[in-house]
């Protein structure tokens, strides 16, 4: 099963939109599903429900790209520039397609609903949270893709 179909399918079973992300990229971060699930299970809804902050789809995003480049020693300035330069390509990316990236606005505006991106198209799917998902999920796997192809150069 592809990665944005997981997403998709934790969303469906009742994970919110940061944990779906984040549970959907378990196979290359190597957290059980169970830890990214509870790392993730406040930030969904816009943090804690509220729709007034970072859609959770993005947040997962971003914490998978945390867990994917690490910056784990306080002195490693080189790793932390990585995470945030990584981070702020996808959100870059994220709002380029959506034109926003606050979940209240997002689903005020429901971008994404009416032109889907491929991924939403390819598996059908028109509920807006499930177009950020798996949007979300596509983003990843074309940023980690171009890493791959850009270190073999």
């Amino acid at each position: 099963m592809d990665r944005c179909t997981k997403a998709y399918e934790y969303h469906k079973q009742g994970f919110n939109c940061a944990q779906s992300v984040v549970a959907a990229f378990t196979d290359l971060t190597k957290v059980p599903v169970e830890t990214a699930a509870a790392m993730a299970g406040g930030i969904g809804g816009g943090v804690g429900g509220s729709h007034a902050e970072m859609c959770g789809a993005l947040s997962g995003a971003v914490m998978v790209l945390g867990l994917l480049y690490p910056h784990t020693e306080a002195g490693d300035t080189a790793s932390k520039k990585q995470v945030y330069a990584k981070s702020k390509e996808f959100r870059q990316r994220f709002e380029g397609i959506f034109g926003k990236t606050r979940c209240g606005e997002l689903l005020a505006a429901r971008p994404g609903v009416s032109n889907r991106t491929p991924a939403a198209q390819r598996m059908s799917i028109t509920g807006h949270c499930d177009i950020m998902i798996v949007t979300a999920v596509e983003i990843l796997e074309e940023m980690l893709a171009e890493s791959v192809k850009n270190s073999r150069v």
